[in-house]
């Protein structure tokens, strides 16, 4: 069974909202070449904003899921000993 892709921003390569570390991850690449790519593009083309379409994809593209403990189940237990339970 293959896992669907989906395209979230990144949780754990993110510099600002992980809008690069998404597209990175999405796309397998390296999210360092990208950010260098996507600044240099932005600073050296005037008609490219890149700073309202980094906003815009922010606010479009979602959080990627939390990711939880396979064994977790989103209760807290009581692991203090009883008094019954000494000898």
């Amino acid at each position: 069974m293959t896992k669907k892709k989906t395209f979230t921003r990144s949780r754990n390569n993110r510099m600002i909202a992980g809008v690069m570390g998404g597209v990175a991850d999405y796309f397998g690449w390296n999210a360092t070449w990208l950010r260098i790519i996507f600044v240099l593009i932005s600073f050296f083309s005037v008609a490219f904003p890149g700073i309202l379409v980094y906003i815009l994809a922010w606010i479009i593209i979602p959080d990627a899921p939390k990711k939880t403990n396979y064994y977790s189940t989103d209760s807290r237990k009581d692991v203090t000993p009883d008094n019954d339970d000494r000898p």
